[in-house]
């Protein structure tokens, strides 16, 4: 009984641990929080990325990491079109396509030289 008892509180013991490092990790504790600046919200408050909406014809002021991402974003795209476009065929069946063609191409050109030496 007394192993049972030990296990018990020990088991206790982890779990009140266990709480505590998930309460804390989270943001809830008493403190501020690793994960957030000051200035920051730390709890959600019912809105998209927690930002209010604008009043009516208000636009929205960019972040300063915003436009870098969108241009090297959309260059991205552009490169990768083209080049992915522009890439040479080098699959084998182009190559054996391409063989298959040459050697059908000889063989006419053997038939023809055939049939001339014939009609002479």
């Amino acid at each position: 009984m007394s192993s049972s008892k030990a296990f018990a509180a020990a088991a206790g013991m982890l779990r009140s641990r266990l709480k505590q490092s998930i309460r804390t990790r989270g943001g809830g504790g008493d403190g501020t929080s690793r994960w957030s600046s000051p200035g920051h919200q730390d709890r959600p408050n019912g809105y998209l990325y927690n930002e209010t909406p604008l009043a009516h014809g208000e636009s929205r002021k960019w972040e300063d990491w915003e436009l870098p991402c969108y241009i090297t974003s959309f260059l991205t795209v552009v490169i990768l079109g083209v080049g992915l476009n522009a890439k040479p065929d080098l699959t084998i069946e182009t190559w054996a396509h391409q063989k298959a063609l040459e050697r059908l191409e000889n063989q006419k050109i053997i038939l023809a030289a055939a049939a001339s030496d014939e009609s002479e």
